[in-house]
Formats: C-alpha cells, sequence, structure tokens
C-alpha cells in the first residue's frame, strides 16, 4: 500500500503530532537533531508521510531573507528532511522533497537548503545546483562568513526564475540561533 503524503502548515498540526514527527527526526539523525534545529523547522510548510508505524519521512520549507547583489529575496529554505531508517530507499524522500519544491515554485523567488553529505546526491538528482560563492548571515554586528557552509549550500530556481549569479557577491542570510543555515 502506497502511504498518502500530506503537506500542512505547522499551525494545523497537533501537539501529537508534531511530538511524532520530532521523535522521528531525532531517530533519523541519531540524536543529533539539536531543539534548534527542530525550531527551524517550525512555521511553514511540512511534507509528510505516515505509516501504521508513525511519521516515516518529513521535510519543511519555511520562509527566509537572502541579500544578493543589492536585491532581498524570499526564498524557500528546506529543513529537518529525514526518512525513518526502516523506511529508507523506497522514495520517500524524492516524495517529500517535490512537495517541498512545489510550495517554493509557487511562493518564492528560489529555495535553499543545507545538505548534508547522506542527502546531497538526493538533492542533485532532483536539480539542486551546489552555490559556488559565499555565504554569510547578516549577524548582529554585521555579516559573518560561513565558510563551513560553502561546500554544502544548494539552490533550487523556483519554475520560471533564474537563480542568482555566483560571481556577483555573496549570498547573505538573516540571523536565527542556532545554526545559521
Amino acid at each position: 500500500m502506497r502511504e498518502l503524503l500530506r503537506t500542512a502548515h505547522t499551525h494545523q498540526l497537533s501537539e501529537a503530532g508534531l511530538a511524532d514527527i520530532r521523535n522521528m527526526l531525532d531517530a533519523a539523525f541519531c540524536g543529533d537533531f539539536s531543539d534548534e534545529d527542530w525550531t527551524h523547522g517550525l512555521g511553514g510548510i511540512h511534507a509528510f508521510v505516515r505509516d501504521r508505524r508513525g511519521p516515516a519521512a518529513h521535510g519543511s520549507v519555511i520562509m527566509r531573507r537572502v541579500l544578493h547583489a543589492g536585491r532581498s529575496y524570499r526564498v524557500g529554505h528546506v529543513e529537518a528532511v529525514a526518512v525513518r531508517a526502516d523506511r529508507r530507499r523506497e522514495g520517500l524522500g524524492g516524495r517529500v522533497m517535490l512537495a517541498l519544491e512545489t510550495v517554493i515554485d509557487q511562493a518564492y523567488d528560489f529555495g535553499t537548503l543545507s545538505a548534508s553529505d547522506e542527502g546531497a546526491g538526493l538533492y542533485r538528482s532532483r536539480g539542486w545546483r551546489l552555490w559556488e560563492g559565499r555565504i554569510e548571515a547578516l549577524g548582529p554586528a554585521g555579516p559573518v562568513r560561513l565558510p563551513g557552509e560553502e561546500d554544502s549550500t544548494y539552490l533550487r530556481p523556483a519554475a520560471g526564475r533564474e537563480l542568482p549569479d555566483h560571481g556577483a557577491g555573496a549570498l547573505l542570510f538573516d540571523w536565527r540561533d542556532g545554526d545559521l543555515l
């Protein structure tokens, strides 16, 4: 049986439903999923698949501001993408990403995400492109370079749009607590 994929804004999910998703993410990331990581994935659209054991796959897209070459962009930033260990390699991650990419196409200038080594192949296979320029965040005291993100930040144009030119300067992300990207 093919499970249904559901999309919902954070406010539409029950406390119990959110707790189930959080527990799956904790397990999928082997305990390396912090409270700040969880908070980063809230406040936007969640795409998830449930089976008889609970959430089997999840991802969310939230709005962030990115400055580049004198322009401010509304971007759909993908967060908290994971598939439960017993359901990996069944296409669930691709189904979740398709739902999130649909949101990006309809609501944002382009999509961004920070990929783990394990997840990068999925994103590349879906047309996400590694950003070849600098990555920065606009901190309380001004721009902060994020060299550790410069080999793991991927972008995807929204339908009918172009990506920024990596040769025209850094992508400057809005500031947040925890991991900045």
